[in-house]
């Protein structure tokens, strides 16, 4: 992660699962439902809202999520270094099962 983002990526606490980055919006309804799903889950991760970044961060965050997501659609959730585009559950919970 580029270090002049890093101190906008909020950090969840939790079960360690691993390494776990969601790229959301802030209003976006299939975002805050994998966030609350995350929560429900238990486990820890870091999301950044890019929605909510200002012009010089908002680039290397852009650049960051199109590494994992060239369309650069939401959620973007990176579980591992596996990506799930699109809130999916059971391919969440796949996911973090085989960690868990």
């Amino acid at each position: 992660m580029v270090d002049s983002i890093k101190a906008r990526i909020t950090e969840q606490p939790g079960r360690d699962a691993g390494e776990i980055m969601l790229y959301a919006l802030s209003t976006c309804v299939w975002c805050r439902k994998t966030k609350k799903l995350l929560l429900e889950l238990g486990v820890a991760f870091k999301y950044i809202d890019l929605d909510l970044l200002d012009g010089p961060e908002r680039g290397p965050a852009q650049y960051e999520l199109e590494k994992w997501n060239p369309a650069c659609s939401f959620p973007t959730l990176v579980i591992n270094g596996n990506c799930i585009i699109g809130f999916k559950e059971e391919a969440i919970r796949e996911a973090l099962a085989q960690d868990g």
